[in-house]
């Protein structure tokens, strides 16, 4: 059974910075295409930052890039979203995903808030 276990939202101030992870059981992470997401409130789930250690690759949502960095502990079968600079419009529940076998694995999510 897959399980994806998020940690590591919180409040924070604009401009400052929060680490989140995903400690992923039942599916290595290094093997499938790994994601994060979020959803503000009123508004629809979207992907932020993708991670696929096969092809060493990963990619960013425009609002995001080089502010966020995705990056994988694959000895702890974990993959992390480091936040910096962070902005008010950054407010969501954030997820982990992990698709394997044509199936969308989410975590719980954890909320990052970040005050003006």
């Amino acid at each position: 059974q897959v399980q994806l276990v998020e940690n590591g939202g919180g409040l924070v101030q604009a401009g400052g910075s929060l680490r989140l992870s995903c400690a992923v059981s039942g599916r290595s992470a290094s093997s499938y295409p790994m994601a994060w997401f979020r959803q503000a409130p009123g508004k629809e789930r979207e992907s932020v930052a993708t991670i696929n250690y096969g092809a060493a690759t990963t990619s960013y949502a425009d609002s995001v890039q080089h502010r966020f960095t995705i990056f994988g502990d694959w000895p702890k079968n974990t993959i992390y979203l480091q936040m910096n600079r962070l902005k008010p419009e950054d407010t969501a529940v954030y997820y982990c995903n992990l698709r394997a076998d044509g199936a969308n694995f989410w975590g719980q999510g954890t909320q990052v808030s970040v005050s003006s």
